[in-house]
């Protein structure tokens, strides 16, 4: 069973639809003790940092994905829902997000050459480190993938970066760490790598 975390801001339709494209077996919830008594837990993410982790703290799902981390069960966290791992986020000073990573949020530098966001398709650079993450298997260097976003994750620890990807510097765009997995694009509009993603991470024990 893969639990698909419904905050009320998230759209996850297209997600459930992927996962049930690989015979998963989906639960949409909102529950904390659902969230809790997960197999393997996706939290997708569109809006912005504060409003959603206001939303999550107010359903008593801050403190349920922090407990289900902790025992040491297959999270993915995708594009905000990667966000939201980290500290806190340029978007929303003051804002604490869940703090399963060390490291903040960052928005990128507005210029001439780089509109922000940073909207549509670019490379995945798979990092030689970290290339053996089970959720990239079988995906080759410098695939396409799909993002929407205007902030990037930086860690303060950077060997839980898994992937980069370029856009005016070079940023996060995996994060792999034990049980925790991100990513700041959208496999569930990446096409056929996207679907090879979320292929691994339905086959993942």
């Amino acid at each position: 069973m893969i639990t698909i975390i419904d905050y009320g801001m998230g759209n996850i339709h297209s997600v459930h639809k992927a996962l049930e494209s690989f015979g998963a077996e989906v639960c949409v919830t909102n529950d904390p003790a659902a969230v809790e008594r997960s197999e393997k837990l996706i939290l997708p993410g569109v809006g912005a940092f504060g409003d959603t982790i206001d939303e999550l703290d107010r359903r008593g799902l801050s403190r349920a994905i922090k407990k289900y981390i902790n025992d040491k069960k297959i999270f993915l966290g995708i594009c905000l829902g990667l966000q939201l791992l980290f500290e806190s986020s340029e978007e929303s000073p003051g804002k604490k997000g869940l703090s399963v990573l060390r490291g903040t949020v960052r928005r990128f530098k507005d210029s001439r050459e780089l509109k922000v966001p940073h909207m549509g398709w670019n490379q995945l650079h798979a990092s030689a480190a970290r290339s053996a993450s089970s959720l990239l298997r079988g995906i080759s260097d410098d695939s396409n993938v799909y993002f929407c976003h205007s902030y990037y994750v930086d860690p303060e620890n950077t060997e839980v970066i898994a992937g980069t990807t370029e856009y005016g510097i070079p940023f996060p765009s995996v994060i792999w760490k034990e049980n925790v997995f991100g990513v700041q694009f959208h496999p569930e509009k990446s096409q056929k790598t996207g679907l090879a993603i979320i292929k691994n991470f339905v086959e993942m024990h």
